[in-house]
């Protein structure tokens, strides 16, 4: 017993050694989601109209209400957003809005496509086979529909076979079939909480260096100082 207890303290031990390098996990949170917010907002920065028209048209858009101050706000923050969360600068202010539109893609955009970015063609292998089998419906659903675009994948890949140059078609990769659920404004709106409450982490980032030439400047005697807060 005490091989185990002796053990286990010397694997504690490690474990807290290793908090000196907690800083690259929300670094590694920032340098995946910056790219993903700059190049979200160029593209509407870029083709700003079009971002417009696409937020107010009830038909084919997404019937928004003041397009194009909707548009001019969402493309304001994902530039500045993924700017800042390069360089780990107001981060924790800046999630705050990174949130809210994620929020707003979340339910006005992908919703109704449920869960699935791309979505499963064999319904044995799909991550919602157990929800189902606990009687979830959606479970269910996603199930059938997963069975239905692996039937169609199965004819196009026949027709490509036949008709098409399959080998070249598929050099970059295989067909899918885009599903276009909230699975990745999920993902991104997860990784954007855990910003929210962890900041931009130690050593690389300015926030942090700020932080530290704030408490440089505070009293020694300041009881805020020496708490480390």
């Amino acid at each position: 017993m005490s091989v185990l207890i002796n053990s286990g303290e010397k694997v504690q031990a490690l474990l807290d050694h290793s908090r000196h390098l907690d800083f690259l996990a929300p670094l590694a949170l920032r340098l995946y989601l910056a790219p993903v917010f700059f190049s979200a907002g160029l593209n509407k920065a870029l083709a700003f109209d079009s971002t417009v028209a696409w937020f107010g048209n009830a038909d084919w858009g997404l019937g928004l209400p003041f397009p194009w101050l909707l548009a001019l706000l969402a493309t304001v923050t994902e530039l500045v957003g993924g700017i800042f969360l390069l360089i780990g600068f107001a981060t924790r202010w800046v999630s705050v809005p990174l949130m809210i539109t994620m929020l707003v893609a979340i339910f006005t955009v992908h919703w109704g496509n449920g869960w699935f970015a791309i979505a499963p063609s064999d319904p044995a292998t799909s991550t919602a086979r157990p929800l189902a089998e606990l009687g979830l419906p959606a479970a269910q659903a996603s199930l059938e529909n997963s069975a239905q675009v692996g039937e169609r994948l199965s004819k196009a890949r026949a027709l490509l076979r036949e008709h098409g140059q399959y080998d070249w078609l598929t050099a970059k990769g295989g067909y899918v079939v885009l599903n276009n659920g909230i699975e990745f404004g999920v993902t991104y709106l997860v990784m954007l909480l855990v910003l929210f409450f962890q900041g931009a982490g130690r050593y690389v980032g300015v926030d942090h260096w700020i932080a530290r030439a704030a408490r440089r400047r505070q009293s020694p005697r300041d009881p805020a100082f020496t708490e480390g807060k």
